[in-house]
């Protein structure tokens, strides 16, 4: 059984960069200087666990400048727990938490290899590929408009 549970950076920073680490330095190569950044402390930080192990962590935060618009990103699963329903189950939680918070609009940076896993869940491509810390990535939406 899949439980998500959403904190602050100061209550998750150290389960999140664990599985950050994990993915996105060993894993993908990714510099570890990059790792951590600005929107970590002002975002929330979903964690998801597997018979008490923490195995894979996003978060999400408003935009400064429009804050109807949410930025979900840093989402990881450690590579044994892919593919058993963790990611859907972390990127609804990252949404849910965003309509709490007010938003109405999801963005995200997919690595290339992810467009799918984000399509499925009825994101879409927004603009041309571009590269973020030397991996492709593109960028998504989601939008709920009002019935």
């Amino acid at each position: 059984m899949i439980e998500i549970e959403t904190k602050p950076w100061t209550e998750a920073s150290v389960a999140a960069y664990a599985i950050r680490r994990a993915v996105f330095i060993e894993e993908q190569g990714i510099a570890e200087e990059l790792e951590i950044d600005a929107h970590d402390p002002i975002a929330e930080h979903a964690l998801a666990y597997v018979d008490g192990q923490c195995v894979a962590t996003a978060r999400v935060y408003l935009d400064g400048r429009d804050p109807s618009i949410a930025r979900i990103g840093r989402m990881a699963v450690l590579k044994a727990f892919r593919g058993q329903g963790i990611g859907t189950a972390l990127l609804g939680e990252m949404v849910r938490a965003g309509m709490m918070q007010g938003a109405s609009v999801f963005e995200l940076h997919a690595q290339q290899n992810a467009v799918p896993f984000y399509a499925k869940l009825k994101f879409t491509p927004t603009g041309a590929p571009f590269d973020e810390a030397g991996i492709p990535h593109q960028r998504m939406r989601l939008a709920f408009t009002a019935p």
